[in-house]
């Protein structure tokens, strides 16, 4: 059986304690996985400033060609994988077996992961706003006639990591090259990514220490977010919850994304945007935080909605290596079922129609899958209105353009296709929106040079005040 290793400073460590994860289709285990307990956690943290160390001799040039390189191996290259070799195409199929996301979407996954390596610069002139990297090696320098200093206030990177899909770990990826040692704490269906990004490092000739990979439990995890001097945590709002109003933490949480579309009183050109919608809301089978889980408008809802609908119908689910797969299994049946009834139980409340035909819950080629569903909201406060899951899942909510800011509430992705300028200003104005999008741009389109979900510069480096003479 495949074994994944513990890395404690990046030196492989086999565990006793090990958890084994199964394919999601045979039910056969796949791979084991070693666990670290709290105590391993907090005796190798301690340690975490010498590994930091390591890192900090390096140019900031160096490690941004180490990146580049990093990105071909994991692209292309057959990596170690605990006394065994990992070939790309052995990792899609290994990915795929344990998380249900098609093989297809995988690849995909793959090629986002390398295009933020491989263009790790433009990444950084964005995180920085074109700030002079050579800064981060002396501590100060002069730009534009200014005088700039930059401190780390932190000597490692924790990242308690999800299993929706591979992609996420693209944002952890810049830390390395700014120089700051990764703690990271994987899902439990995928081990494969950080795993392998962390071996692509390793042979492009990034210091082994600064990789720590912890496979562990919850009290494991909490470990990684008090030690460690700045982290980020994936998961869902029960999960994030306690940490929220902890700045050290960096939050990525439910995203509850959003296609905003208010037209002039003369204009009817909603029917125009409709690929747009069906590619936000099921691009990676839906699984992002920045997939569309709402539709809001001032006008033609039910007809967008019952549009929306046959669109979203014609995706079905696929054997996981079918070529045109575009939904993920659960690796979980439990909580399909489990979502599926909590939806139908909002459904009893007045306010919400589904639109979407059929049985929702599907088992296809030992897999389970959660169909697309379009939910009518005819009442912006339903509990359906305002919510998100990790499949195809969205609803259509109509309300007056005076109300609408107010309405959609906590939003990561918004994308507004409007020519009203009170409402564009408004948009601009509120804190509620992370990333905004004016214009016809699907919500899962994200640039290298724009921050997501907070700016990781800011959360890594604090720029203070310098006099020199």
């Amino acid at each position: 059986m495949i074994h994944i290793p513990i890395l404690r400073a990046g030196r492989s460590y086999r565990s006793l304690n090990t958890v084994r994860v199964s394919h999601i289709k045979t039910g056969e285990p796949l791979v084991e996985v070693s666990q670290a307990n709290r105590g391993l956690i907090a005796k190798d943290l301690v340690d975490i400033a010498l590994q930091k160390e390591a890192l900090t001799q390096r140019p900031i040039a160096e490690m941004i060609s180490i990146c580049k390189a990093a990105a071909h191996l994991f692209s292309t290259a057959t990596l170690p994988l605990d006394g065994t070799d990992q070939s790309p195409m052995d990792y899609i199929q290994q990915v795929s077996g344990t998380t249900g996301l098609p093989e297809v979407l995988c690849q995909q996954n793959l090629v986002k992961i390398q295009g933020v390596m491989e263009n790790i610069e433009t990444v950084l002139d964005g995180l920085t706003r074109g700030l002079d990297l050579q800064v981060l090696d002396t501590g100060w320098g002069v730009q534009n006639g200014r005088t700039l200093s930059y401190v780390c206030e932190t000597d490692s990177l924790g990242a308690i990591l999800p299993s929706n899909s591979p992609g996420v770990h693209s944002l952890w990826v810049p830390a390395i090259a700014l120089k700051v040692p990764v703690v990271l704490k994987p899902g439990r269906e995928e081990p494969w990514t950080p795993y392998r990004i962390a071996q692509a490092f390793i042979a492009a000739g990034a210091p082994a220490e600064a990789f720590g990979f912890y496979p562990t439990d919850y009290s494991g995890a909490n470990e990684i977010l008090n030690r460690c001097g700045r982290s980020m945590l994936f998961g869902g709002g029960a999960t994030v919850a306690p940490w929220v109003n902890t700045p050290r933490v960096e939050i990525h949480g439910p995203g509850r994304s959003k296609i905003i579309i208010h037209e002039g009183e003369q204009q009817n050109n909603w029917e125009r945007y409709l690929d747009l919608i069906v590619e936000s809301v099921a691009k990676n089978g839906g699984r992002s935080c920045i997939n569309a889980s709402g539709v809001w408008v001032t006008a033609h809802g039910r007809e967008i909605a019952e549009a929306l609908t046959g669109h979203l119908e014609r995706i079905e689910p696929k054997p996981l290596d079918h070529p045109e797969a575009g939904i993920a299994a659960w690796a979980n049946p439990k909580a399909a079922h489990g979502i599926s009834s909590l939806i139908d139980q909002h459904l009893k409340e007045p306010g919400a129609t589904e639109l979407t035909t059929g049985d929702r819950v599907v088992e296809l080629d030992g897999c389970t899958f959660l169909r697309p569903t379009v939910i009518w909201c005819e009442d912006a406060e339903h509990p359906l209105a305002n919510t998100e899951f990790p499949f195809p899942f969205v609803s259509v909510v109509e309300v007056s353009p005076a109300e609408l800011v107010e309405a959609i509430d906590a939003t990561l992705v918004a994308t507004a296709i409007t020519e009203d300028t009170s409402l564009i200003q408004n948009l601009i104005a509120t804190p509620r929106i992370d990333r905004l999008n004016l214009g016809v741009i699907p919500t899962n389109q994200i640039s290298w040079d724009s921050p997501h979900e907070g700016n990781l510069f800011e959360h890594l480096y604090r720029q203070r005040a310098f006099q020199h003479r």
